[in-house]
């Protein structure tokens, strides 16, 4: 097929052969599984992707060796353009960041939030700070390309070795004077770009109680979302994917949060055993759903996005989705507001905008995220 990126990795290395860029490609027939951008590129399908050892779909070179955008370089001004010009029509807007005070009690062993507001001078004088200390990680978050790697390799996205990242406290008194090797991956690149494009919902709570019907999973344990309820749910909706959506699904974390006693609440900081929540599954066909419809960033409400703990023997997905991708997984995000909107509308998709903090070399962060209507 004219459209196939063939590009071949050493197994032993880890490393590639590959042009410096992607060549150009004739437009996909109806069968292809690759999707056009607006100019009409095509991208290569997941399983026309090299593999990297055992892993399949390694997307590393796509848009360069020295890329560190990943997935958000489909987010074009012309993807963007379209979005807002066809999404936003009413002006109702809606905030998709849940507080971060919650979780108060951050699970996978992260730092409890600390928020601090005080007199800055005297009683006398109406001015007041706050200091804030959080893991960026500990509630509405994006994990970024410095945050999961390959763990068997110790290499993040486009083969970056591990050790050649920045870790530790990083004061920086001039910006000019920035080693670029140490920040390699950093939250800074997607803060500058911005996440911004059209963004849909795929509401699994309300497709399974909408009707009266109940929730067949508990949020709060193991349990694997198919592509098939994905694919149902979109259809329900009637909300038609295209390339550089930004993908949210509710699985039903924050919904469950905010109707249970504190000490369920407690509970889910109780260490690994605790640990157990839906999240969409570990399989070849997830990855192929994903990628073929080249989404520009993934998003739930869930702590992991994925399943967790993953079965026996099987690789989190995270290292397809951050570390072979470089696409953006957010967790945390409060989908409430946006599930009652959508229902109102009638709309399932919509202009969504996140602007990250501007970290450089950071891991992940808060992402400051809305939708538009």
């Amino acid at each position: 097929m004219a459209s196939r990126v063939k590009r071949m990795f050493s197994q032993k290395e880890g490393k590639s052969e590959r042009p410096a860029a992607a060549p150009a490609a004739t437009p996909a027939g109806p069968a292809e599984a690759a999707k056009e951008e607006p100019k009409g590129r095509v991208l290569p399908s997941f399983d026309e992707l090299p593999k990297f050892h055992e892993f399949n779909g390694c997307a590393w070179e796509v848009w360069g060796k020295d890329d560190e955008l990943g997935t958000i370089n489909l987010l074009t001004e012309d993807v963007v353009q379209r979005a807002a010009k066809e999404e936003v029509r009413t002006g109702k807007t809606v905030s998709l960041n849940w507080p971060i005070h919650f979780p108060s009690r951050p699970v996978f062993g992260r730092k409890i939030p600390s928020i601090t507001t005080f007199i800055k001078d005297s009683p006398s004088i109406p001015i007041r700070d706050d200091v804030i200390h959080i893991n960026t990680q500990s509630g509405s978050q994006w994990d970024g390309l410095k945050h999961y790697g390959l763990r068997d390799y110790n290499v993040f996205y486009n083969n970056t070795p591990a050790e050649s990242l920045s870790e530790g406290e990083m004061e920086i008194h001039d910006p000019s004077e920035i080693d670029h090797a140490r920040v390699k991956l950093g939250m800074h690149n997607w803060s500058k770009h911005g996440i911004c494009g059209r963004g849909v919902l795929l509401d699994l709570v309300d497709y399974y109680t909408a009707d009266g019907g109940t929730l067949p999973y508990d949020p709060w344990t193991t349990h694997p979302i198919s592509v098939a309820e994905l694919e149902a749910c979109a259809k329900k909706q009637g909300v038609e994917f295209r390339q550089a959506d930004i993908l949210l699904i509710r699985v039903g974390f924050i919904q469950k949060y905010y109707t249970s006693p504190n000490e369920a609440k407690e509970s889910l900081r109780g260490g690994s055993e605790a640990e157990n929540f839906a999240g969409i599954e570990q399989s070849e066909d997830m990855k192929r759903f994903l990628w073929n419809n080249h989404f520009a960033a993934i998003a739930s409400d869930q702590p992991s996005l994925e399943r967790w703990p993953t079965p026996q023997g099987v690789p989190q997905l995270h290292q397809t989705i951050i570390g072979l991708w470089g696409m953006p997984i957010g967790e945390f995000f409060d989908l409430e507001g946006l599930s009652q909107l959508c229902k109102e509308t009638g709309r399932y998709s919509f202009f969504f905008t996140s602007w990250p903090l501007n970290i450089i070399g950071g891991a992940a962060s808060p992402p400051n995220a809305a939708a538009y209507f």
